[in-house]
């Protein structure tokens, strides 16, 4: 247990202790194999530490045990055990500060219960993907409590990064180590957070603006990088040049001017400040009057033949020139006098 990793206040060994009895002659026999279990009269089983007994456990064959067999026994398994815990202290004295490589192990986070559908996918293709790469076991609760278990860290590990990209968000600020999945003239993107990829503007690449992003990374090469924050349009923005990616810990002293942005550009093509005053006098001299055509007089003769004279109105209209969507003043005037009259309108 110690070889695995598992914490113990102290070490611990145990020995099983025989007995033969004849009469009332016994002989008490110490680390007993199979054939002194099966034709001897007792089976006793003691552990401890060096400084007491941990745990007893007996079976016997005969009537019973006197006080005197109970002392022998108890001291012979006292020396065995020393010696036992003398022979392991040569090589191990205390538990492992990790456990073993192959030691079976078992981590347990808790997720939003609303992430619950997410980590396990339409009918289950999430989670069966995420044991099929890890090769760990999961166990999702109704509670949101996740058990991931493996006799390996790095598979407890693979499922932990894929549900904690699944359940979770990056934290502006903090330090992640990711992989170059695409380079682009204007700098790099990387992977570095579940399915989550952000922008490495080249500015933010390493301290002086190289002159191509092939320069410093390649597409498949990991990285470390912090996140600066988001875009105006919610995209990720990240940098290396300010962190050392030999130990990904942040370089003292490093300048940071965030200056890369999303690779957009300023602000905005043409139109310029349109508030300036528009207003002041815009009179002036506005040179002489457009010529309109003719001298000016819109009467006379406007050309060609116009139809034939409107007919005459209806008395009842008030007389008058009359045609179809022509003037209809007098019949408006006519109708207005016979309500000052308090006549009826037939119309």
């Amino acid at each position: 247990m110690m070889d695995a990793g598992v914490p113990l206040k102290a070490p611990v060994a145990g020995i099983a202790m025989g007995l033969i009895k004849e009469g009332n002659d016994f002989a008490v026999l110490s680390d007993i194999l199979g054939d002194e279990d099966h034709l001897g009269d007792m089976d006793f089983k003691v552990a401890g530490t060096e400084r007491g007994v941990t745990s007893l456990q007996m079976d016997i064959k005969i009537t019973g045990i006197t006080e005197e067999i109970m002392k022998v026994a108890l001291e012979q398994a006292h020396q065995g055990r020393l010696h036992i815990l003398g022979e392991m202290a040569k090589s191990i004295n205390a538990a492992r500060a990790e456990l073993g490589e192959h030691a079976p192990r078992i981590e347990t986070i808790k997720i939003p219960v609303d992430k619950i559908r997410e980590v396990i996918g339409s009918g289950g293709s999430v989670i069966r993907e995420i044991v099929a790469e890890s090769g760990a076991k999961i166990d999702i609760q109704d509670d949101g409590t996740v058990k991931i278990a493996s006799a390996r860290r790095e598979s407890i590990e693979a499922a932990l990064k894929r549900i904690r990209g699944i359940t979770t968000e990056p934290e502006i600020g903090q330090i992640y180590k990711g992989k170059v999945v695409k380079i682009m003239e204007f700098g790099a993107f990387v992977n570095f957070f579940g399915a989550k990829d952000g922008l490495v503007h080249i500015s933010q690449l390493t301290q002086g603006r190289p002159a191509t992003v092939g320069e410093v990374v390649k597409e498949g090469q990991e990285v470390y990088v912090k996140l600066l924050g988001f875009d105006d349009r919610g995209k990720v923005r990240l940098s290396m040049k300010i962190i050392d990616q030999a130990t990904g810990k942040e370089i003292p002293g490093a300048v940071d001017d965030d200056r890369g942005g999303s690779g957009g550009g300023g602000g905005g093509g043409g139109g310029g400040f349109r508030g300036r005053d528009r207003g002041g006098d815009r009179g002036g001299d506005r040179g002489p009057p457009r010529d309109r055509g003719g001298d000016g007089d819109r009467g006379g003769d406007r050309g060609g033949d116009r139809g034939p004279p409107r007919a005459a109105a209806p008395d009842f209209l008030g007389g008058g020139e009359f045609q179809e969507g022509g003037d209809r003043r007098p019949q408006r005037r006519e109708r207005t006098e016979r309500k000052e009259r308090k006549e009826p309108d037939w119309d």
